[in-house]
C-alpha cells in the first residue's frame, strides 16, 4: 500500500503522521489505540461517564483509530470478564453514541473489539455454567481463570445463533455512529477455535478441511456484510501464529485472510492464545520479550501480494520511533499500541514536535490489567483510569511549603504532583543520585524500560523547579528549618536481614544483581519473590546453576507480579533449568552451602558456591518515626508507607499530593 508521507521540518516520522484509507474511513496517521479492557462500565455492562472521558482521552492522544476491547456478543454463553459494556440490546444506544461523538469531535474514529470466548467463557458468568464451542476440548485456563472445562460442542442452532448475534450488534453499533468494529478471531475465542486444527474436530460442514474450518468466520462476515453494508468497517484480528502445536500456522491465516478481505477492511495481526496459560504471554507481551517481537507475523501478510487490505501489527511497540522504523520499513500499514500511550498521553504530539524525549516510558510491566476485576491503571501515570478527576490538576487553594524526605520513585511523584499543584518544594536525598534504587533494580538485561523510566523520572524531577538536595541525609532540624507546612517522607524500604545463622555469609541480592561481589557456578537464592527469581533468572542466563527456595509453594513464587510477566518468568525459569524448592524454610548458611528444611522436617545441605540473600524488604519505621509528628500535615508514601511495587508507590504519592 502506498505510502504519502507529510514532510515538515520538524516532524521527523513522516510515515506515522501520514493519513491512510481504510474502508470508508480515512485516518489521520497510522496509530491505533490497540483495545484495551478498561472496566470503567458498570457491572450491568452500562456505560458511565468515567468511561465516556476514557474513550476522550484516548482521542487526545492524537490517535487515529481507538478500538474499545473485548466486548461479548452473547452473555448467556461468551463472557470472559466481568465488567463488559453491554452492546446486546439497545440499553446502551445513547452512551454508545455519546462514545462515538467523544472521538469524533477529536478527530478520531472508534472501533469496538467483539468477542464470543467459546471454550474460554468463565463458569460463573454463563447462564448455566457450560460454554459453547466447535468441540468438546477444555482449556487449560489464562489469566484469572478464563477458561471452562465445562463444555457443549456447538449445534448448528447454536452456530446460527451466534452468527446473528454478532450481525444484529454491527447493526446496532452502526446506528450509534461507530465507526468499525472489530471482530476477534485470534488468541484462542469462538472463532479462532473453529479456524484451529488443533481444537476444531468437526467432521460435519464445520471441520475437518480447511475450508470447512474456515466456513464459520466467513459466515459471520458475510452476514454482517449483508445487514449494514459498508456502513461500518469491518477490522479483523488473528493471531497470525497460535504458537501451540497443532494450532493455526502463519501459512493457514494467510491463506485465511486472502479468502476474508473479500468482506473485511483490514487485517489486525497479533499471536499466541490467551485461554492456554503456556501461551498467553505472547498475545500479552510483558518485559521479557524484546521490543517489537510481533511484527515479524505482520510483516508476512504485509508482504503477501495476494492480501490487498490494510495491515495493522501489535506487540510492545513503546516508542513512535519503532511505528516509524515498521512503517517506514513496509512491515505493516498501521501500527497499534495501548500501553505506551496510557503511560504518556502526550507520546504521539511530543514525537510530532520534535521533543520524543520529553515521554513517560512505559514499562511493559502489565499492572495496566493485573486483572478484570478492577479498573485499568497504570504503573507510572497515575492519572490514566482516572481522567475525570485528575485529568486536569488544579492549583491549591493555599500555597504551601512542601518538603519531601527521600527521591525515589514517590518522593519524584510526590515532587511533580506537588509542583503542579502550585506548592513550593524541597527534596532531600541523602544519595549522590535521584532514584537510586530504581536504577539498582533496572540493571538486569531484561528491565530495559525500566532504566528507561528511571533515566526520564530523574531528569523530569531535577527539570521540575523544585530545590533538590543531594547527598544529604534528613534530619528533624534540617527539615523544620525550611518551616514546611506539609511533609512527605518517601524514604523507602530496606533489606531484611532475619536473624539466621551464618546469614552474613550470604550476598545482598542488589549486590549480585548490580555485579558488584562475585558470583560463583553453583548459586542458591534465598527468597521466591519477584526480586528474587529475576535474580536467578539472569544468573541462569548468564550460565550459572541456580537454585531458588521459600517458605512458600512454588506455585506461589512471584505472586506480586502480573499474570502475563509471571506466567513468562516461570517458563523462563523452566527454560533455564531453575531449580525451585517450595515450602522449605532456610536453618543456616555455611561455607558449603545453605541448610533447609521442608514442612516435613527433612534437612537438606544445598551445596554452593554463593548464597544471595533476597529474602524480602520491610519499611524502615525507625526512620519514619523521627519525622512522623514534626507538624500536623505529614504524609507516609511508597514502600515507607508499605513495600509494594512501581505503581503502589506512585499511585500512593500522587494521591496525597493532588489533594494536598
Amino acid at each position: 500500500m502506498e505510502v504519502t508521507t507529510l514532510e515538515s521540518s520538524f516532524n521527523k516520522y513522516p510515515h506515522v503522521f501520514s493519513p491512510i484509507n481504510v474502508g470508508t474511513m480515512t485516518l489521520k496517521n497510522r496509530i491505533q489505540f490497540s483495545p484495551m479492557i478498561c472496566c470503567l462500565e458498570t457491572p450491568s455492562g452500562e456505560v458511565t461517564s468515567e468511561y465516556i472521558e476514557w474513550i476522550a482521552q484516548q482521542a487526545r492522544t492524537g490517535a487515529s483509530l481507538i478500538t474499545i476491547g473485548g466486548t461479548s456478543i452473547d452473555h448467556d454463553t461468551g463472557d470472559d470478564f466481568e465488567g463488559e459494556i453491554d452492546v446486546t440490546t439497545d440499553k446502551n444506544v445513547i452512551g454508545l453514541k455519546r462514545m462515538a461523538d467523544e472521538a469524533h469531535y477529536r478527530g478520531a474514529k472508534l472501533s469496538i473489539e467483539l468477542v464470543h470466548a467459546g471454550r474460554g467463557a468463565m463458569p460463573r458468568l454463563l447462564k448455566d455454567g457450560v460454554a459453547i464451542a466447535p468441540s468438546v476440548f477444555p482449556a487449560t485456563g489464562g489469566p484469572e481463570g478464563v477458561g471452562n472445562t465445562h463444555i457443549r460442542e456447538m449445534t448448528y442452532a447454536d452456530i446460527e445463533h451466534i452468527i446473528n448475534r454478532y450481525a444484529e450488534i454491527a447493526e446496532r453499533l452502526a446506528r450509534c455512529e461507530f465507526d468499525a468494529i472489530m471482530l476477534h478471531a485470534a488468541h484462542g475465542n469462538l472463532i479462532a477455535q473453529f479456524m484451529s486444527p488443533r481444537f476444531n474436530h468437526r467432521t460435519d460442514w464445520y471441520g475437518g478441511s480447511f475450508e470447512n474450518r474456515m466456513r464459520f468466520p466467513l459466515q459471520i462476515m458475510k452476514e454482517i456484510r449483508r445487514r449494514v453494508g459498508h456502513r461500518i468497517n469491518i477490522d479483523m484480528r488473528i493471531s497470525g501464529e497460535e504458537l501451540i502445536p497443532g494450532g493455526l500456522t502463519t501459512e493457514d491465516m494467510i491463506e485465511f485472510v486472502k479468502l476474508a478481505q473479500e468482506y473485511v477492511d483490514s487485517v489486525h495481526v497479533s499471536v499466541g492464545m490467551i485461554i492456554e496459560s503456556d501461551y498467553f504471554y505472547y498475545s500479552m507481551p510483558p518485559y521479557y520479550h524484546p521490543h517489537c517481537h510481533n511484527v515479524k507475523y505482520a510483516e508476512a501478510f504485509k508482504k503477501c501480494p495476494d492480501i490487498h487490505i490494510p495491515v495493522t501489527t501489535v506487540g510492545s511497540i513503546t516508542t513512535i520511533a519503532e511505528a516509524e522504523e515498521i512503517l517506514a520499513a513496509g512491515k505493516a500499514d498501521m501500527v497499534a499500541m495501548a500501553r505506551p500511550l496510557m503511560a504518556e498521553p502526550n507520546l504521539l504530539k511530543n514525537a510530532y514536535a520534535g521533543r520524543p524525549e520529553t515521554s513517560r516510558p512505559c514499562l511493559r510491566c502489565f499492572e495496566c490489567a493485573p486483572n478484570v476485576m478492577q479498573h485499568l491503571h497504570c504503573a507510572v501515570n497515575p492519572v490514566s483510569g482516572r481522567e475525570t478527576q485528575y485529568r486536569v490538576i488544579q492549583k491549591a487553594d493555599e500555597r504551601k511549603k512542601a518538603v519531601v524526605i527521600g527521591g525515589g520513585v514517590s518522593g519524584m511523584m510526590a515532587v511533580q504532583t506537588l509542583l503542579k499543584r502550585g506548592h513550593e518544594v524541597t527534596l532531600f536525598e541523602k544519595e549522590d543520585t535521584l532514584g537510586k534504587k530504581l536504577y539498582e533494580i533496572s540493571c538486569l538485561s531484561f528491565k530495559g524500560d525500566m532504566r528507561r523510566y528511571w533515566d526520564w523520572d530523574v531528569k523530569t524531577t531535577m527539570n521540575s523547579g523544585a530545590k533538590i538536595v543531594l547527598g544529604t541525609e534528613a534530619t528533624p532540624e534540617l527539615v523544620m528549618a525550611e518551616n514546611p507546612d506539609v511533609i512527605f517522607i518517601a524514604t523507602g524500604s530496606s533489606l531484611i536481614v532475619p536473624p539466621i545463622e551464618g546469614i552474613e555469609k550470604a550476598r545482598h541480592i542488589l549486590d549480585v544483581d548490580n555485579k558488584r561481589v562475585d558470583v560463583g557456578h553453583k548459586v542458591v537464592v534465598c527468597g521466591g519473590g519477584l526480586s528474587g527469581t529475576e535474580c536467578a533468572l539472569q544468573l541462569a542466563m548468564e550460565g550459572h546453576d541456580v537454585t531458588v527456595v521459600d517458605m512458600l509453594p512454588v506455585d506461589a513464587f512471584a505472586k506480586d507480579a502480573s499474570p502475563s510477566p509471571r506466567t513468562m518468568l516461570m517458563a523462563l525459569l523452566k527454560k533455564y533449568n531453575v531449580r525451585l524448592i517450595g515450602e522449605s524454610k532456610v536453618l543456616r548458611f555455611t561455607d558449603k552451602g545453605v541448610e533447609i528444611e521442608d514442612r516435613n522436617w527433612n534437612r537438606t545441605l544445598l551445596e554452593a558456591d554463593t548464597a544471595v540473600n533476597a529474602l524480602g524488604m520491610k519499611s524502615d519505621s525507625d526512620v519514619v518515626a523521627k519525622f512522623a509528628g514534626l507538624i500536623p500535615e505529614v504524609y507516609v508514601v511508597g514502600d515507607a508507607a508499605q513495600v509494594n511495587n512501581i505503581r503502589h508507590a506512585n499511585q500512593s504519592a500522587f494521591i496525597y499530593a493532588v489533594e494536598c
